[in-house]
């Protein structure tokens, strides 16, 4: 009779527990401090995923440790002090998740036993630090909303390996999903067409096409598979038809190259300085697979893509927001966890 007992006992450590379920927004990552030191631990890390940089041999290794992280992160961290949030000493790709996390969980306040945080794929908060904290506040199932609008393997699937490494060294593992991606939802397309309606409507002048501009990725990638690239381009053929016929001509392009190898084109940069010397005068880039304004927005496209065109003869250049933390991205991110957390709430 006392084993019976006994046996229905739950320890008390998790007695006291109420059930919960938890929801992971995660981004790609950022330095932790906007200096040589900071942006170096920062891409060491995200330089030594697989995922990333699919040769992780030992010609990678030599350069990568040899060379590129003893001359990159000096230049990147110049460039992340033209962007850094100063007041709170961070990039504001952090503030902005942070402020969507906050949002999506007032959004959700009436779900009681529901909790809402966030993480980086690569710097702090990890994703190892943010499900240990969900699982310590009774989460014992858990949505990872990987926010990126477009898959690939780069992003999407190493937000799923990270997680499922985290959960590998668990004995009590909480159950897991993972959002699908979501580029030509039509809340996501909406959204991004609201946006830039909004943009366009406190400019001085009419651009006269706008630059849909997507992070590129080494065309090898997909060539073995990879269906970013189409779904970018659903993406923006989506877009095209929701903004009409009388916008300006939207324009797919790729941005950030790295190395040697061919990257996805067209070439965000080359293209939009084509575009100055062909005469174009006014121009406005929207950036739809970026869920936050990050350093590739601000810098790359607001500040480097801008001289490039003003320098090649353009006369007018905006940078489109990204979704951030508006109500129209929240609205995303808020009907993409309700879908996916049907059944646990």
């Amino acid at each position: 009779m006392n084993d019976a007992v006994s046996l229905e006992k739950t320890p008390p450590a998790v007695a006291d527990l109420p059930e919960r379920v938890g929801v992971l927004l995660v981004n790609l990552g950022t330095p932790d401090t906007a200096d040589a030191k900071g942006v170096r631990v920062y891409l060491k890390e995200f330089l030594s995923d697989a995922r990333v940089i699919e040769n992780q041999g030992l010609i990678w290794k030599l350069v990568l440790n040899g060379i590129i992280l003893n001359t990159r992160p000096r230049k990147k961290a110049k460039d992340y002090q033209k962007i850094w949030n100063t007041e709170k000493n961070e990039s504001p790709l952090k503030t902005i998740t942070r402020a969507q996390s906050d949002k999506l969980s007032a959004a959700l306040g009436s779900h009681t036993h529901l909790v809402v945080d966030w993480a980086m794929r690569y710097g702090n908060p990890s994703i190892r630090s943010r499900i240990k904290a969900l699982t310590e506040q009774g989460c014992d199932r858990i949505l990872v909303v990987p926010l990126y609008p477009q898959y690939s393997a780069a992003t999407s699937a190493t937000v799923c390996d990270e997680a499922f490494r985290v959960l590998s060294a668990m004995r009590a593992q909480p159950t897991l999903r993972v959002t699908p991606p979501y580029y030509d939802e039509p809340d996501y397309i909406n959204a991004l067409a609201v946006s830039i309606d909004k943009h366009l409507a406190t400019l001085d002048f009419t651009p006269e096409m706008i630059v849909a501009s997507f992070h590129g990725m080494p065309q090898k990638y997909i060539d073995k598979g990879d269906p970013y690239r189409a779904q970018c381009v659903a993406t923006t053929e989506a877009l095209r038809k929701r903004l009409g016929p009388n916008a300006p001509k939207l324009l797919l392009t790729f941005q950030s190259r790295f190395g040697f190898d061919e990257w996805l084109q067209p070439y965000t940069d080359k293209t939009i300085e084509q575009l100055a010397k062909d005469g174009v005068r006014r121009i406005a880039v929207v950036m739809p697979g970026f869920s936050a304004d990050c350093l590739e927005t601000l810098e790359e496209i607001a500040q480097e893509n801008c001289e490039i065109f003003l320098h090649n003869g353009g006369e007018k250049f905006s940078a489109i927001p990204c979704l951030n933390d508006s109500e129209e991205g929240m609205d995303v991110i808020r009907q993409l966890v309700l879908r996916e957390l049907q059944g646990w709430i």
